[in-house]
């Protein structure tokens, strides 16, 4: 995270930090992103900007973050649009990545995030649906969710169950940028994947002394 420094500047000058950063990392992976074009962009001193962030790191993950923070309040509000329907939801938001990053600039972004990933940046989009890490937002997303659709008995398989679908999202996103699916060819593959979760992959269920 920031340091308070970072907060205390003046907004133009927090503004043109992180318009510069962004240049800097749609330019290139965060591995080969450079701090000097960065404050060279935005005008300060390499000691200034460690004024406000620990290294380049913290200052991708802060803007990472932010920006799936925003999908987070999207996500909520289509959950609240499907009833609680989670599948539907997340299907949805699925879309909504694919068609709000139409913007050049944030496609690379996020197609570097993508391709050059790392468990951090996993945990990052993870974090998304998998929200047990903070729970208020837990609390919150879950007291939307129309339980009666899921066969789960509490709040631990619930846990699981966000898990699983956003690794199943994180993943799809990740072939749709390695193979270049189009968003059509994208979609298609994630109805898929989740639909099966939806439907089980079992016609009967299987005798729990076999298992």
């Amino acid at each position: 995270m920031p340091k308070q420094t970072f907060f205390n500047l003046h907004q133009d000058k927090r503004k043109k930090l992180i318009e510069s950063a962004e240049i800097e990392f749609t330019r290139v992976p965060l591995f080969e992103a450079s701090i000097a074009n960065i404050i060279k962009m935005a005008g300060i001193s390499r000691g200034s900007f460690y004024q406000y962030f620990e290294d380049k790191d913290d200052l991708y993950f802060y803007l990472l973050e932010a920006k799936l923070n925003k999908a987070k309040k999207t996500f909520i509000g289509f959950l609240e649009k499907h009833q609680g329907d989670l599948i539907e939801a997340l299907v949805e938001m699925y879309f909504y990545f694919l068609t709000t990053l139409s913007d050049e600039e944030e496609k690379n972004f996020l197609r570097n995030a993508l391709l050059y990933t790392s468990y951090k940046v996993e945990s990052s989009f993870s974090s998304m649906f998998d929200t047990y890490l903070d729970n208020q937002e837990f609390i919150k997303i879950t007291g939307l969710i129309n339980r009666q659709c899921l066969n789960i008995s509490g709040d631990k398989e619930l846990l699981h169950i966000f898990k699983i679908l956003s690794a199943l999202a994180f993943n799809n996103l990740i072939e749709k940028t390695v193979k270049g699916l189009t968003d059509t060819e994208a979609m298609e593959s994630f109805k898929l994947s989740v639909n099966l979760i939806k439907q089980g992959i079992y016609k009967i269920e299987i005798d729990r002394a076999e298992v």
